[in-house]
């Protein structure tokens, strides 16, 4: 069994608190390993540590910081195998799932190597009588983000690589569920240049979570879980004068209307709603097809696909299309709103509730479900479930349907199926979520656009990369300067050295 360590200064560190937390093998139930949880002691050595560091890291020149990113790059992809294969391993989603996620965080990076673009400031000249004025961004100082099991390399990526990029020094606290592969990302981040004490992994649970939270030396952080831990760290962070973002739950629905090519609707609804065994707060969890005989032919087209559906452990290969749940206490809760759905009336479609794979009894697998006739007072409807389950709601109306998305307290993704260009248009302009997709199941923007949910699915004013993140990772500092003139009526200069 593998001890864990944490990462600081360039170096690993084994926990002094004496507490650990489990790391499973999803497929088997097995204990693989064992997380070190941070102690406050540890949290305040990190921060020590970074900002030792963090002082000549912002006096590089920007244009040195993005080689060391796109240096990061190449050893991103040279590594791929290797960061997909522990990803997997940890969380249990497949080989592709796991090198999406690490080529969705490689993206980030790509962006940073603009650094010395984006933190370009502004200048006006002659603001006044011999007067120039003009802003810098200047980084923040150290940084810190607390991530989840669900995406173990993405989302790092996501915060500290704008941050890093920024000229901050930057704190990981990953989930303790799956740590290796963000230890592994701060170390080919010092294999490509990086200074040690700049970007440092500390593995910890809510203790490490307060002491970030309560740190004097920390400026800013970002998180990514579920809604009630984000409306925790964004209250308590901002009480002790941090910049917060914090990104919660998800709930999101996908309409049909009914001139959608139905055929590609189905392809889109399981795609987006059982891969990564739906453990994604993109998934698209609730359906909506307008109209009984829309609601009929989307049925009629997933239930074969999703019958079909193999579920087994990522050493499979291809022959996979999702694999276990991170946890047993996750499977739990998955199989008992599975069981709420169909104690409070909704129809089970396809019921995965007995799913069994041979040799990995002790696996954490959760078959795939499809729920018809779902109404919105039900727990499968109003809670995110976070597993293989899509549950259908079928509206009589177009507005009913745009109603569901909008009266939902989450607002992270939804998405329209249609080709009709002014109900997508209308869609796309009224609905109260952050990110829509049009004939897209899953709207992620790319790494040059932000990311980013409404209502009780994000807190804070700025959103996950793109420009946002350059904003968030900085504060501006505006300088007007007026020089005393030198120059006599004649035009001669009359140059007087200071004393």
């Amino acid at each position: 069994m593998q001890e864990m360590t944490h990462y600081i200064g360039g170096d690993h560190v084994k926990g002094g608190s004496g507490r650990f937390a489990d790391v499973f093998n999803p497929a088997t139930g097995e204990v693989q390993g064992q997380a070190p949880l941070a102690s406050r002691a540890e949290i305040d050595h990190a921060v020590e540590v970074a900002q030792a560091a963090q002082p000549k890291w912002a006096a590089t020149n920007p244009q040195r910081r993005a080689r060391v990113m796109m240096e990061y790059v190449r050893l991103l992809n040279r590594d791929m195998d290797k960061l997909a294969e522990a990803l997997s391993r940890e969380h249990g989603k497949t080989i592709p799932d796991a090198k999406g996620d690490v080529q969705r965080g490689l993206e980030v990076v790509e962006f940073c190597i603009g650094a010395p673009h984006l933190l370009k400031g502004e200048y006006t000249d002659g603001a006044g009588p011999g007067i120039d004025m003009y802003s810098m961004r200047q980084p923040l100082g150290v940084s810190a983000g607390i991530t989840p099991f669900n995406f173990p390399a993405m989302i790092p990526m996501w915060m500290f690589a704008p941050a890093i990029a920024c000229g901050n020094a930057f704190i990981l606290k990953p989930s303790e569920r799956a740590p290796s592969v963000p230890l592994m990302l701060a170390e080919l981040m010092e294999e490509a240049g990086l200074p040690a004490g700049i970007l440092q992994v500390v593995n910890g649970d809510k203790e490490a979570v307060d002491a970030i939270l309560e740190h004097e030396g920390i400026a800013s952080v970002g998180f990514v879980g579920s809604t009630p831990i984000a409306e925790y760290i964004y209250g308590k962070g901002c009480a002790h004068g941090k910049r917060v973002q914090c990104f919660g739950g998800a709930k999101n629905h996908m309409i049909i209307m009914p001139d959608a090519d139905m055929e590609k609707a189905a392809d889109a609804l399981v795609g987006a709603g059982y891969g990564a065994a739906g453990e994604r707060c993109m998934a698209i969890s609730v359906a909506v097809p307008v109209g009984e005989e829309t609601a009929d032919r989307l049925i009629a087209a997933l239930k074969p696909r999703v019958e079909s559906l193999k579920v087994g452990p990522y050493t499979s290969g291809d022959d996979v299309d999702f694999g276990p749940v991170v946890t047993a206490a996750a499977k739990e809760n998955i199989l008992n709103l599975v069981q709420s759905g169909v104690d409070a009336g909704a129809e089970l479609v396809v019921d995965g509730r007995d799913f069994n794979l041979q040799g990995y009894e002790n696996g954490f697998f959760v078959g795939a479900h499809l729920f018809d006739r779902v109404t919105p007072d039900m727990d499968i409807y109003r809670k995110e479930i976070f597993g293989p389950v899509l549950s259908t709601v079928r509206a009589g109306s177009y507005e009913e349907a745009l109603k569901l998305a909008m009266d939902h307290e989450m607002g992270n993704g939804t998405a329209i199926f249609t080709r009709d260009g002014d109900a997508a248009r209308d869609f796309a302009n009224r609905v109260n979520v952050g990110m829509v997709g049009i004939n897209v199941p899953i709207p992620v923007p790319l790494a040059y656009h932000s990311f980013g949910g409404w209502k009780k699915s994000a807190f804070g004013d700025l959103n996950q990369h793109g420009t946002d993140s350059f904003k968030f990772y900085t504060k501006t500092k505006t300088v007007t300067a007026r020089w005393p003139s030198g120059i006599k009526d004649g035009g001669e200069f009359n140059f007087k050295p200071m004393d």
